[in-house]
């Protein structure tokens, strides 16, 4: 871990946006998971009227605890701490329910659906809203469905375009060239008014896609983690990763296909974690999965000659 100066030092804005850039659920559910441990309120909220097409982000009805049913419209909402706190202050008196560390009171929070129009307009809104809470600096979780197996560590990718940021905490630039989404819109205007910025993505396993993946979740925690210098609790995220492993375990045992699929993205995995090949082969399974979006594979990729 770098050392506690600079950009680990002063408010830092945690972003995740549900959609294209939250396979399996793990962003946005590795973000939910720090607005529960930690004491936030709403400081923002962006009008979705202006940037949500309804008929692709549909409301949808729900109901409280009182039973009273209303309408949840798609939104994007910046939280903050309620009391922010002094570096190194107020350390959580039981470390299993809080988090805790010399960060733990500086961090804000964005959670929302990615916008389907005026992505200029949105990403305006989120850097003047950052600004307004006089935030230091900004960490993007992402996720992407990936050809990698389940039985393996999840793969993380951590990049920042910030000469400051490269030096001080040793990450590399991404040299990806290609469609993006909202985070990086935001992460260039961030960049662009003086708020450094870096992402950390993680590889789901592209055979899974339709249930969320607490695996990929615990793996951006752990990295968040290392790279804010906070405590971050897990709860049941270490079962729910562990019972996860083991329902795709019992679907691949009952189908020989899908186990000889899994067992060639293991070969090539070791492959890759070779520690000849593991930094630059990670960048490009990165690069290699966003240039194959919408590509229309299928959701078996093991069925007919399936694979890479």
């Amino acid at each position: 871990m770098a050392d506690n100066t600079g950009f680990l030092r002063g408010r830092l804005l945690v972003v995740a946006f549900e959609g294209w850039n939250d396979a399996g659920e793990a962003a946005t559910g590795a973000v939910k998971t720090l607005q529960e441990l930690l004491d936030l309120s709403p400081i923002a909220e962006i009008d979705p009227e202006v940037y949500y097409d309804y008929q692709f982000n549909r409301p949808t009805m729900t109901s409280d605890d009182n039973g009273v049913r209303f309408l949840e419209w798609p939104g994007t909402t910046i939280y903050g701490p309620v009391a922010p706190r002094d570096a190194g202050a107020g350390i959580a008196a039981d470390a299993e329910l809080e988090m805790s560390g010399d960060n733990a009171g500086n961090i804000h929070l964005v959670l929302g659906v990615e916008p389907s129009r005026s992505w200029k307009s949105f990403a305006a809104e989120i850097v003047d809203a950052a600004l307004a809470a006089d935030i230091g600096g900004i960490v993007f979780l992402g996720a992407m469905l990936a050809d990698v197996p389940h039985t393996r560590p999840i793969s993380i990718f951590v990049s920042t375009e910030n000469d400051q940021l490269r030096s001080e905490l040793q990450i590399e630039r991404s040299s990806y060239e290609g469609p993006v989404g909202i985070l990086s819109v935001i992460a260039d205007a961030a960049e662009t008014v003086g708020i450094p910025t870096l992402s950390i993505w993680a590889s789901v396993p592209h055979y899974v896609h339709n249930a969320p993946s607490p695996k990929a979740m615990l793996a951006l925690i752990d990295k968040l983690e290392e790279l804010i210098d906070v405590v971050i609790p897990r709860g049941d995220l270490v079962e729910e990763a562990s019972a996860w492993e083991t329902g795709i375990n019992q679907l691949a045992g009952e189908d020989e296909e899908m186990a000889a699929y899994i067992e060639q993205l293991e070969q090539a995995r070791d492959t890759v974690d070779s520690p000849e090949a593991s930094g630059e082969a990670i960048a490009r399974e990165f690069e290699q999965y966003l240039r194959r979006r919408g590509d229309g594979r299928p959701d078996e990729p093991w069925r007919g000659g399936g694979g890479s």
